[in-house]
């Protein structure tokens, strides 16, 4: 699939507030700085679509894109250790919870990881958490291109093994480089893949 036109819509604090549910939607989410916002950028062709900054926290909304007037791409604030107040933190929980748990048309959830790190408890629960209450999801790394394709394999791997611990049938994975655009092509695949299933 090719992403052809794509245009921001709205930003949102409560679900109520999200567009009319009509269109499937593919979500992205990721502790803060994993690079959300540039893979964002990276699949839809555009610098700026989505913020990008150095500063964790950026994302404070859910952002709907529409994509080939077909899907909606949405843009989640990351959790972890942002530097905002605890009362922000938890509306963010708020808000991202009722999204996951109550938007009928979210297909897939895109949980991003630092494919530099080994898992990382925050990101293990989350998993974990999806599991238990059923939210179809698929685990994208991110930042490929800043060590070896061994290392991110020996990362990869960690994973694997991490998760095999609690689940029988491990997720769907990606290894993606906003930088050298490794990946793209994979997600975008599942993603219109998901797409055609809904629509006919």
């Amino acid at each position: 699939m090719k992403i052809k036109t794509s245009q921001f819509i709205t930003s949102s604090s409560k679900i109520i507030q999200c567009p009319e549910a009509k269109l499937p939607e593919f979500a992205f989410i990721g502790r803060s700085n994993v690079g959300k916002s540039s893979l964002v950028n990276m699949l839809t062709d555009r610098k700026s679509l989505a913020k990008v900054s150095g500063k964790p926290g950026k994302t404070q909304l859910i952002n709907h894109f529409l994509i080939n007037n077909a899907w909606y791409l949405v843009d989640l604030p990351g959790y972890g250790w942002a530097k905002v107040a605890k009362s922000e933190k938890q509306k963010w929980g708020v808000m991202i919870h009722d999204y996951i748990i109550e938007r009928e048309t979210l297909m897939c959830l895109f949980v991003l990881v630092d494919a530099r790190l080994t898992p990382q408890p925050i990101d293990v629960e989350f998993i974990n958490w999806l599991g238990e209450k059923g939210v179809p999801f698929a685990i994208v790394f991110t930042k490929a291109d800043k060590q070896s394709k061994n290392k991110t394999q020996s990362s990869v791997a960690k994973y694997k093994k991490q998760l095999s611990i609690s689940w029988e049938e491990l997720p769907v994975m990606f290894t993606t480089s906003s930088f050298t655009q490794q990946g793209k092509e994979a997600l975008l695949e599942y993603i219109g893949g998901l797409v055609t299933s809904t629509t006919g």
